[in-house]
């Protein structure tokens, strides 16, 4: 099966979507917020052992709410949670959300990354900036954004490299479409050894993030566990998967286990004590296809491999700044 990325690969070339991204550089960190054009179907996969949550406990399958009005990927630890505030004041001002007795009441799930110790001045005074930085996000929201150095991958980290935001898209033959958006900012390394080669590279298509392949052979260090921090519960990688497949409840929380595979793929090690490692899955179904069992195979294998190569494309696009404590990878090694 020949897989192709979409015309942008970006997660907005599910048809539906648009992201939003807004940061501070001094503070090293930011937001970025996921908008769907109507309420879509959504669910979320937590397989990281130290998560940072809101509103993720209406997303299981059995739970009342079937659809949701936006997500929030945000920098910030436990402070960035105030971002979903500022998304949700931005949706309400736009007329969205359920009306609910006469009031309007957008639900919008977030999760956060821990960037606090990576460099930038977090002395924001009595309240920090997330909840404005959500709402500058969700105001900026379109198909068009940028990667790497942006939104919630601002102040990422892995180890030994710059984290950052990435993206990719795949078509399937059948029409389906699959975009993954991620905040790359895990505990372990997204490349092999203490090489420039991609754990990612056996997806990548063309040369998406360098073109380098696999190395030959393989370095004497490949299994080597390296972590950016000795400090407990300092990662976390975030992301959103979507298509545009109809999709119930549960089964979008059947894609968001699958794309947790692609952080294995790309990320050594993955799914640590210290990381929060969280996949929303997100339906907008507006491509009108209902997957059949091997359809449903299908999407579930190319989660995982667009989630992987959105992972190595927030590495790749990652660029300097002052202050960084890791470089990025293209001042390593491009």
């Amino acid at each position: 099966m020949t897989l192709r990325p979409g015309p942008r690969n970006l997660i907005t070339d599910v048809a539906g979507l648009r992201v939003g991204n807004a940061q501070d550089h001094r503070l090293k960190s930011g937001v970025t917020a996921i908008i769907p054009d109507k309420p879509s179907v959504a669910a979320v996969q937590v397989l990281g052992g130290a998560p940072g949550t809101r509103e993720t406990d209406a997303m299981e399958p059995h739970n009342s709410v079937q659809e949701f009005h936006g997500l929030v990927l945000s920098g910030g630890s436990a402070f960035g949670l105030d971002a979903a505030s500022g998304v949700q004041a931005a949706l309400r001002e736009q007329g969205i959300g359920f009306d609910v007795s006469g009031h309007r009441v957008p639900v919008v799930p977030a999760a956060i990354l821990f960037d606090l110790a990576n460099g930038g001045d977090k002395d924001w005074g009595r309240f920090p900036p997330y909840r404005e930085l959500g709402y500058e996000a969700a105001n900026a929201a379109s198909v068009e954004f940028e990667l790497g150095t942006v939104g919630a991958g601002t102040g990422a980290l892995t180890a030994g490299l710059k984290g950052g935001l990435g993206s990719a898209s795949t078509v399937l033959p059948n029409g389906i479409t699959v975009g993954a958006l991620v905040a790359a900012n895990p505990l372990g390394s997204v490349t092999i050894g203490r090489s420039r080669h991609f754990w990612a590279a056996p997806f990548e298509v063309g040369d998406e993030f360098g073109g380098l392949g696999l190395p030959s052979p393989l370095p004497a260090d490949t299994a080597e566990i390296r972590f950016k921090y000795h400090a407990f519960n300092a990662a976390t990688t975030i992301a959103v998967i979507a298509t545009d497949a109809v999709l119930t409840k549960a089964e979008a929380k059947r894609l968001a286990v699958a794309a947790h595979d692609g952080f294995s793929r790309a990320i050594w090690p993955a799914h640590t004590p210290g990381d929060g490692d969280l996949v929303f899955g997100m339906a907008t179904g507006t491509s009108g296809i209902v997957p059949d069992h091997h359809a449903s195979m299908d999407l579930a294998a190319v989660a995982a491999s667009t989630m992987a190569r959105a992972i190595a494309r927030a590495v790749y696009f990652a660029t300097p700044a002052e202050g960084d404590v890791f470089p990025s990878w293209n001042a390593q090694f491009g």
